[in-house]
């Protein structure tokens, strides 16, 4: 049976605030929809948690910094309805814009430091968008707890410190990226490649976990770097926004994993901006 859905904050308060009379644990997994394994897992994670699961779908206008990709972000809410309906969420929010942004509305949440660099750097108010929309998602679902995945791990790290800032009483938990058979991170933007492209985006994972089995050996990431970019560019790669070495925390930038780390990439395939991130 699948979830209901709901699209009024009015609706929304109806539930959680019986929900809370009874002193259950509210979870809340945001999503924009086009619903893959990964979001699926974060929702699975999220029914073994708490006593309610709450899945959010809403294509953030605020968080696209080109027009043509949020007209052409995938929109799939039906068929999202009936991937959640074995793991049995509670309800999914679908908000219409006015009950994220209403009229007149003016306030916008930033997050200095961690948004500076890595994707915020090429994508200038993305995370303002993100940070905004999942502060007024965590307020409106009055969740205990949310998930995420790692996949999106600076986003992960910027919506920790928002809600730590904020006193948002929430814990974020972050769970594991994944990857389709060949390695590429799973994204809702894969249904834009190619079948060609399909054949060649694992080449992103596969460079990226050369590079860390180097940086582990001692070799420098100078080198380990140059050998990667001329993979990337072999398999139809036409640009590299960044391949960086960064610490797990802060997300400053390093040469060598002296400290907690990850390695971080965002390719363009085919037209189709690919992210991923791996411990190191």
């Amino acid at each position: 049976m699948t979830a209901p859905i709901i699209r009024t904050l009015k609706e929304l308060r109806s539930l959680t605030e019986k929900w809370k009379a009874n002193n259950e644990t509210i979870s809340v997994v945001p999503t924009m929809g086009a619903l893959h394994p990964g979001h699926l897992s974060l929702a699975q994670a999220a029914r073994s948690a708490s006593d309610r699961v709450i899945v959010t779908i809403f294509v953030n206008p605020k968080q696209f910094n080109n027009p043509d990709d949020l007209k052409n972000y995938p929109r799939t809410e039906h068929d999202d309805a009936r991937k959640l309906a074995p793991i049995g969420v509670d309800v999914i929010y679908v908000p219409d814009v006015d009950q994220i942004y209403p009229n007149g509305f003016a306030t916008n949440v930033s997050v200095a430091g961690l948004t500076d660099v890595l994707c915020g750097a090429h994508r200038p108010g993305h995370f303002d968008g993100v940070a905004t929309v999942v502060a007024k998602l965590f307020i409106q679902t009055s969740a205990n707890m949310a998930f995420f995945g790692n996949k999106d791990f600076q986003q992960l790290q910027i919506v920790r410190r928002m809600a730590a800032d904020l006193d948002i009483p929430i814990e974020v938990i972050g769970c594991p990226t994944i990857r389709e058979d060949g390695g590429l991170a799973m994204s809702s933007r894969n249904l834009l490649l190619s079948d060609r492209a399909c054949i060649n985006a694992p080449v992103l994972s596969e460079v990226m976990a050369d590079i860390a089995t180097g940086l582990r050996a001692g070799k420098p990431m100078a080198e380990l770097l140059n050998v990667a970019l001329k993979r990337l560019d072999q398999a139809g790669f036409t640009s590299v926004d960044y391949l960086e070495l960064r610490a797990a925390d802060d997300l400053a930038l390093l040469d060598t994993p002296s400290r907690p780390s990850r390695l971080f990439a965002a390719a363009s395939l085919a037209g189709v901006r690919l992210i991923d991130n791996i411990e190191v």
